[in-house]
């Protein structure tokens, strides 16, 4: 993975992200999931991730999809 990759959305909920980065998918933007949560107690956060050169596009579809 290059270090161009940035965070544009953080849950607590595992769903939630999985549901942002489907939605980036589905509009072809490459999204990956970097789940930082403890796996016992499910406490911490996942984050999506996509291309800096795709932040803007990916910023405008989760906000128009209320995500």
């Amino acid at each position: 993975m290059n270090n161009d990759w940035i965070k544009i959305y953080t849950s607590t909920q595992f769903f939630k992200s999985e549901m942002v980065k489907q939605t980036l998918i589905d509009h072809e933007i490459e999204a990956v999931i970097l789940n930082k949560q403890d796996q016992s107690y499910k406490f911490g956060n996942v984050e999506v991730l996509v291309q800096e050169h795709n932040r803007v596009a990916a910023l405008a579809i989760i906000s128009e999809n209320d995500l």
